[in-house]
């Protein structure tokens, strides 16, 4: 459990300098190298732009040396690497921390309006500005992007010339140069100006650039550039379309996040000695075969007792079986996520560990019958928790309603044995739906069902058009419990975030929601060791939380935006919501495991035709 040495890192330009000379460029917090300026994003340093470096290659991002391991070996097997990385964080000038690349290379000058490389205008030694006029080059606001993740130029030659014949002057061979100037009437792309000096093509504005077909009707195919990896990795063949975006706009870089909460017997950090040796020692089936290998390794005093290593190798085997490798990566993630639910179910008493334990789940002292008319159960109060959050991959123009990512680009060029991280330490509270109650609302109430399958099949429609022909579409997680679950936690954490005093943005939902899992862990949770100071856990106990639930569920009864919110059928830009907007159960990104979608307040507190419909009808209506 290695604790954080700071918690703000610095960013590098990249350049020919050895490393030590390199400029600094500016700082940002730690846990935003894994949420918003990860590998492959851009990032504005004061009037600059550039493009965070790849993970591998003699001019990386995170330098090993400068980036402290962390451990938890769920997560890894899960994502075949044997350990994580922090973020580098150094206040020292003397260390390197991150690399970045100049992107995009195409500048304009507002005084003399000419549109160029930024090497072009001659710039002083560690400066942005022309050479000629003397003022800061403003960066290209547009850049192109497919869906495949890579990023490129904008072709302002192709663009300016697309009036003209094609051949030497679509190239930007016609001899002139580029221009970019504002003609100031208005803010819109009509206003941006672009020329050439050789006078075989009138200026044009940007209108129109934005068009998903506008690269297209130019001919133009993205071309597979890669420039976060720098020269040592080679453009790939790729070919598909090619869409306009702002430099600044989110759909320029989404994170691939996959997370794991650490649980015994792995959540006391004594294996993290082994993190290396777990792929080999898994071939070991006996005990003596084990013994062996440990002797061979360990010249000394074993790092962990051999009755620690065959309990930690019986539990890996048992949540990941031999031949696994053949499952795909969601199967394999659920079952990641059934052995949390089974440990936050039977819980971990901190009077049983040492004070190393990151994992402690109890009982509430108070009364849990209290809780039965309201068809929850099992409530359990997470003291302590852990979760490692990893930045597997990240994907360019995402569909803001789809809870899936496709066509992931990874963090390096060649195939890494660790990936960046962060981990950090909070509370929660779990809780359960009776499953005996929940059974019998899904069979009684058919129009549950049906809402359901509606959010699930305008869902699916989504995953399937944005996966393509090539790839194969995976299944929407909606189902009646599923909504039921989600649309649960976010109005628990908006009346948390009125009541005790948590800004929504600080609380995050883990759902358990399968054939045989109907939970939810609402917790928050910080990069800094001591996490927060008890106020969640109070939350849990059953008098408090019945009241809260109450309180929940009859706020949700009523939006500001009834009757077009209760009323309007699918919502949401792919209609994967029913009743659900912002004005009601919608919470910020950070909160929410879904992005918001597969939402339905009408299966918490019924519909206006249908008053019974709710699960918690009987709190509404006694």
């Amino acid at each position: 459990m290695t604790p954080p040495p700071a918690r703000r890192r610095r960013a590098t330009a990249m350049g020919g300098t050895p490393a030590h000379n390199l400029p600094r460029r500016g700082a940002v917090r730690r846990a935003q190298a894994i949420t918003t300026y990860g590998v492959g994003s851009l990032i504005a340093v004061d009037h600059e732009s550039f493009v965070v470096s790849g993970l591998d290659g003699a001019e990386n991002s995170w330098r090993p040396d400068e980036a402290p391991r962390i451990h938890e070996r769920r997560l890894a097997r899960l994502l075949d690497v044997s350990h994580f990385r922090l973020p580098p964080a150094s206040d020292d000038d003397s260390r390197d921390g991150m690399r970045v690349r100049r992107f995009p290379l195409m500048h304009s000058c507002p005084e003399c309006t000419e549109l160029q490389r930024h090497r072009d205008f001659n710039p002083p030694e560690g400066r942005s500005v022309c050479g000629t006029c003397e003022v800061d080059l403003v960066p290209s606001r547009f850049v192109v992007a497919c869906e495949a993740g890579h990023l490129g130029e904008f072709p302002y030659w192709q663009w300016v010339h697309r009036s003209t014949e094609r051949g030497a002057t679509a190239a930007g061979q016609c001899g002139g140069g580029l221009r970019l100037r504002s003609s100031g009437r208005t803010s819109s792309l009509r206003s941006i100006i672009v020329s050439c000096t050789c006078e075989k093509a009138p200026e044009v504005s940007m209108e129109g650039s934005f068009r998903r077909n506008a690269l297209k009707d130019l001919g133009l195919t993205c071309r597979g550039t890669r420039p976060w990896l720098g020269a040592s990795a080679p453009a790939e063949e790729c070919g598909r379309p090619l869409r306009t975006l702002q430099r600044g706009s989110s759909t320029v870089w989404q994170p691939v996040l996959k997370s794991a909460l650490s649980i015994p017997p792995w959540s006391d950090g004594r294996s993290d000695p082994l993190a290396e040796h777990w792929e080999k020692l898994r071939k070991h089936k006996d005990r003596a075969a084990v013994e062996g290998y440990l002797d061979a390794i360990f010249d000394e005093k074993w790092p962990v007792s051999l009755d620690e290593v065959m309990t930690l190798l019986d539990a890996e085997r048992e949540e990941d079986p031999d031949g696994s490798e053949n499952r795909s990566f969601d199967h394999r993630y659920r079952a990641l996520r059934n052995k949390e639910y089974e440990r936050l179910r039977a819980g971990n008493d901190e009077s049983d560990h040492s004070h190393d334990e990151q994992f402690v789940c109890e009982n509430p002292s108070g009364d849990t019958g209290e809780l039965e008319p309201l068809g929850i159960t099992g409530p359990m109060l997470v003291k302590k928790l852990r979760e490692v959050r990893a930045l597997k991959a990240f994907t360019r123009l995402a569909d803001p309603d789809s809870s899936t990512e496709s066509h992931e680009m990874p963090l390096s060029a060649s195939s890494m044995r660790w990936l960046p991280a962060m981990e950090v330490h909070g509370e929660g509270v779990f809780l359960r739906l009776d499953e005996t109650r929940l059974d019998a609302w899904q069979k009684k109430h058919a129009t549950a069902v049906a809402r359901a399958e509606r959010m699930r099949s305008a869902h699916q429609r989504v995953l399937e058009e944005r996966a393509g022909e090539q790839h194969q579409a995976v299944l929407s997680p909606a189902s009646p419990r599923m909504v039921l679950l989600h649309t649960l936690a976010h109005v628990l954490i908006n009346e948390w975030s009125l009541e005790a005093g948590y800004p929504a943005a600080a609380l995050r939902e883990r759902l358990y929601a399968d054939d045989d899992m109907a939970g939810v862990l609402i917790y928050t949770a910080t990069s800094d060791s001591a996490g927060s100071l008890g106020g969640l856990v109070a939350q849990g106990e059953p008098a408090l939380l019945g009241r809260t639930l109450r309180s929940a569920v009859r706020r949700a009864e009523w939006c500001s935006s009834d009757p077009l919110c209760m009323e309007t059928g699918l919502s949401s830009t792919g209609g994967t919501n029913m009743a659900a907007c912002h004005a009601c159960v919608m919470l910020p990104e950070t909160s929410c495991e879904h992005n918001n979608i597969l939402l339905d307040r009408a299966l918490l507190v019924g519909t206006p035709e249908e008053p019974d419909l709710g699960f918690f009808a009987d709190v509404l209506h006694p």
